[in-house]
């Protein structure tokens, strides 16, 4: 696998599409840390690291509303990629959908969302949008 971020979000978006109610994914420390973001900003309902085996996994529990069935999460894109970075600078880090979604972005201060990383002046590589 040369990209295992892609994956990631594309095993959340067809559980979600597919209207899962718990999807597993094989752990790393990235992947843990964007699941830590995902749950702050409450667009997973909870998240379960397990480290029985040499990997891992992440049971992440998706969340839907109560009523209408309608996700929490309406689209995940990946924004950098293995074949072409996307880097931003501290003054060209973007918004998503005029601030009602989330830019994941790695810092040298550790992975953040795009508000954090303004907050605390620090660029980089921008990994995925969420909304």
């Amino acid at each position: 696998m040369t990209d295992p971020i892609a994956d990631y979000l594309t095993r959340l978006r067809n559980a979600v599409s597919a209207n899962h109610r718990i999807v597993e994914i094989p752990a790393s420390n990235i992947k843990k840390n964007i699941t830590k973001i995902l749950f702050e900003k409450g667009y997973i309902l909870n998240y379960k690291f397990e480290d029985n085996d040499t990997q891992g996994l992440i049971k992440i529990a998706l969340k839907y509303h109560p009523i209408t069935k309608v996700p929490a999460i309406k689209k995940l894109q990946r924004a950098s990629r293995p074949g072409l970075r996307r880097y931003a600078g501290v003054d060209s880090i973007p918004r998503v959908l005029n601030g009602l979604g989330i830019a994941i972005i790695s810092t040298s201060k550790g992975l953040m969302t795009d508000k954090e990383a303004k907050n605390e002046n620090a660029g980089g590589e921008v990994i995925c949008y969420v909304y």
